[in-house]
């Protein structure tokens, strides 16, 4: 009899993401048998995500099985698959910390999760509990591939790889795709007649095509068409979220020639050009979010008391495909049906204009073999530029980890291209000083002490 797989979640706590990634897993025949393996330090949570998975097999009505554990090590023993989802530190304190602090210099932030001192600060608190689930892998399930999708994603992936290269990894993301059902509702066409094909890093990455597949089965580059929509006022429609107007990337386009695969409320922050101290004029143009995700964080608390208790009483639980890679990943290991997903790896010369060491965002195949990235070469080099100016924050962070040199927060730091754009270098090293103080225990202990005090 064919063997079922046994797929574990860290943080399974994150219960609406663990539902449609479940949902999705049991729908597939060939994993509608797995054990599905909860893992996660809160236990009401763990207790709530159980509830939501035993429904979730009782409303498909499949024959997997949902177990609970507190233990990391027991959850992940003979795991094929490692699904890996938490915030360390959560919104309180770390979010707020990461917001907060920086603030009082005047530097103003709108996601603060992947780049800037937010993103550095998230990155130093995440990766030392990845690499502890990476130890516990190779102990007791070194085959099986962790699928990461944990922010700092860039950050997370490069520090792996570079820790325990022998660690199956993929940091997944649902922008790329995400974006491009966005661009198609812009433009009124249907998503299934849509071929792109992207490459950068994990929240810059780039469309290098973005066509439409036309009546005589020929493909139009629909980028003059983008342009066209945004100068006549056509695009970008409204989206889920009336204060994120999407305005930033569209802008980026016409400067470009590319578009950018993650939010404009995002991408504001990766760049010096949008949020400028005493420039409302800007925030007011763009339309761009200081403090958004402080207040999607609030929202989420306030929604998932509601949805909690619905789920405890609901007899069903009812299921609808995510745009999530995992089950798909999962699907093509397991039996050999390829597929292609984007994926963030080790860039091992698939991207020849970024870093070889560098976590590249690329299209990749899966089948038996696991998750082998494409080649794509030389990027056009106005994306190359602006995407190393990313790289280099994201380099000198996982070069801290890597050698506990507590200098390179502050390199990475000043390297950042917003906070380089607002604050003069006294003001950095003291904003990182007051991050380092202000996170305390939630830091590795080498990160711990502020420059200021260990010169005291």
């Amino acid at each position: 009899m064919a063997r079922n797989p046994k797929i574990t979640f860290i943080g399974a706590g994150s219960t609406v993401f663990m539902k449609n990634i479940v949902g999705d897993v049991l729908q597939r025949p060939s994993l509608s048998g797995a054990t599905i393996a909860l893992m996660d330090i809160n236990p009401q949570r763990l207790e709530e995500s159980a509830i939501v998975v035993n429904k979730l097999i009782a409303t498909i009505g499949v024959k997997a099985k949902a177990e609970t554990h507190s233990d990391q090590r027991k959850a992940l023993a003979g795991a094929d698959f490692v699904v890996v989802a938490f915030q360390i530190g959560g919104y309180e304190p770390c979010t707020v910390t990461d917001f907060e602090v920086p603030k009082k210099y005047g530097l103003r932030q709108t996601i603060a999760d992947t780049l800037g001192v937010g993103g550095i600060m998230r990155g130093l608190r995440t990766v030392p509990h990845l690499w502890n689930i990476c130890e516990d892998m190779l102990a007791v399930c070194p085959q099986a591939i962790m699928l990461q999708y944990v922010n700092p994603m860039a950050i997370n992936t490069w520090a792996i790889s570079e820790k325990y290269p022998e660690i199956r990894q993929v940091g997944l993301c649902h922008s790329v795709q995400g974006t491009a059902m966005e661009l198609a509702h812009d433009l009124d066409l249907p998503y299934e007649e849509i071929r792109y094909r992207s490459a950068g890093i994990n929240h810059m990455a780039f469309y290098l095509k973005f066509e439409h597949r036309q009546p005589d089965g020929s493909y139009r580059d629909l980028y003059p068409d983008l342009v066209r929509a945004y100068r006549e006022g056509r695009a970008p429609k409204p989206g889920w979220n009336p204060r994120c107007p999407n305005k930033v990337r569209y802008e980026m386009l016409t400067r470009l020639g590319y578009f950018v695969t993650e939010s404009s409320e995002h991408f504001a922050e990766y760049t010096p050009y949008f949020i400028k101290e005493g420039r409302p004029d800007l925030i007011e143009k763009y339309g761009i979010p200081l403090d958004e995700y402080p207040k999607r964080c609030i929202e989420q608390i306030e929604r998932w008391k509601d949805q909690a208790q619905a789920y405890r009483s609901a007899q069903r639980i009812e299921v609808e495909e995510s745009k999530e890679y995992a089950s798909s990943i999962m699907n093509s290991v397991w039996t050999g049906e390829p597929s292609v997903i984007y994926g963030n790896v080790r860039n091992n010369g698939c991207i020849t204009s970024l870093p070889r060491d560098c976590a590249a965002e690329v299209p990749c195949l899966v089948d038996a073999s696991g998750i082998q990235p494409t080649y794509i070469g030389d990027l056009p080099p106005q994306l190359t530029a602006l995407i190393r100016t990313n790289i280099n924050v994201q380099e000198l962070t996982v070069r801290a980890l890597m050698t506990e040199n507590r200098e390179h927060i502050y390199h990475a730091a000043m390297m950042d291209p917003h906070t380089a754009a607002e604050l003069d270098l006294d003001q950095i090293w003291s904003l990182v000083d007051d991050l380092l103080a202000a996170h305390g225990d939630w830091l590795p202990a080498w990160a711990r002490v502020g420059r200021k005090t260990e010169a005291a």
